[in-house]
């Protein structure tokens, strides 16, 4: 006798296939404090510009990073504390802090009054007296709230020079009386200085610059190629 078919399973509402097992998800990281996070960030990149004048070795010294303070900055300031001029280096008092424009115009500045100084005082330029570079301020005497270039190492001060024999020549004590050698000097240095730079103050211009000279290469007219000479 042949054996009997199994009996059939009850039928069930239930599927008889397996359900797929849900994923498993790792553990979520705790949330990074802000140190964590602004570690783990990459840095800014810096976007600066190469200085010619530097490269070429018109002037001594080395860039720094971006400037920012307020509403002043400059995105490729310069340190400087030398210009090389007639083949020599001449000194700044003390370093300051500039922009790549104003670097190369000093140097052909001073190159001019190093020049003169040789030939009519017999005696070459040792040491430039500097003043103001780098400050964030508003212009002298005006409460508008216009920026001052020097906010943007764009303007430098100067209250005179130092020749090789050890003399120094101040705007303060020199500028008058006009026929001097060391008054002549100091005038054939500001007139010079209007050929390069697009603002330049001294004693004649008012009180504030009684004792130094104001440069900078503002941007004067629409186009800027207007120039304050004073």
């Amino acid at each position: 006798m042949p054996p009997l078919p199994r009996p059939r399973p009850e039928a069930s509402n239930e599927s008889t296939e397996r359900e797929p097992a849900a994923p498993v998800s790792a553990p979520l990281p705790e949330k990074a404090g802000p140190d964590q996070a602004a570690a783990a960030a990459p840095p800014d990149r810096l976007y600066q510009t190469a200085c010619p004048a530097l490269l070429s070795g018109a002037v001594i010294g080395e860039m720094l990073p971006p400037l920012v303070e307020g509403r002043c900055g400059e995105r490729s300031p310069l340190l400087l504390t030398a210009i090389r001029a007639n083949g020599r280096e001449i000194a700044l008092s003390s370093p300051i802090t500039t922009n790549c424009a104003m670097a190369g115009a000093l140097a052909d500045w001073v190159g001019e009054v190093d020049a003169y100084a040789g030939a009519r005082l017999d005696h070459a330029l040792l040491r430039l007296e500097a003043g103001t570079s780098t400050m964030c301020r508003n212009r002298v005497g005006e409460g508008n709230g216009f920026m001052s270039e020097h906010g943007f190492a764009n303007a430098l001060d100067l209250s005179g020079f130092t020749l090789d024999n050890g003399q120094t020549i101040a705007v303060e004590n020199d500028w008058l009386p006009a026929a001097t050698p060391e008054a002549l000097l100091l005038r054939q240095a500001h007139g010079a200085a209007c050929a390069r730079f697009t603002t330049v103050l001294g004693p004649d211009a008012n009180a504030d610059h009684s004792d130094h000279f104001h440069l900078d290469l503002a941007c004067h007219g629409q186009a800027c190629t207007a120039r304050i000479c004073e």
